[in-house]
This record gives C-alpha cells, sequence and structure tokens, in this order.
C-alpha cells in the first residue's frame, strides 16, 4: 500500500509503553499546524487502540494505522482542536 498523504513529521516510539507514545504523539501533535500529518511509529501492541481511543478523544484524525514485523505504525492528521 502507498501512502496517499504527505508526512510533516515522524515520531519513532519504539521500544516505549503505555504511555509514553500516546503522551509523546500528544506532544508531536500541539507543535504541529492544523492539517498536518504525523507518522508514528511504536512496538507496544497496546498502541493500536491507545490510538484508535486517543484520536476518539482528541478529534485528530487516525488516517492508517498498520501493522509489521511487530512495530505499529500510525498516521495522525492533526485537526483544530476547539
Amino acid at each position: 500500500m502507498s501512502v496517499q498523504f504527505q508526512i510533516d513529521q515522524r515520531l519513532d516510539c519504539k521500544g516505549l509503553n503505555c504511555p509514553l507514545p500516546i503522551l509523546k504523539t500528544k506532544k508531536a501533535l500541539d507543535g504541529m499546524t492544523a492539517g498536518q500529518v504525523l507518522e508514528m511509529t511504536a512496538t507496544d501492541p497496546g498502541s493500536r487502540p491507545d490510538m484508535e481511543a486517543f484520536s476518539r478523544r482528541t478529534g485528530h484524525e487516525l488516517l492508517d494505522a498498520k501493522e509489521a514485523g511487530g512495530v505499529f505504525t500510525f498516521y495522525i492528521r492533526k485537526i483544530v482542536v476547539k
């Protein structure tokens, strides 16, 4: 599958356990402009449900989530939080 959106920033959270990937993702998104896309990679199996819940709670758009070789990759578009 080819990525259909531009990645503006990458965040490596491999080797970190909950809640660090979520906290680092939030901090990265806080420093980005609305509409930009963050690519976050993690190895924590709990990161998939965590990122889905994070996106629902914050309103940021989870564009795609995939897993390959024990590495989870998430693409999140920053949305203006009102």
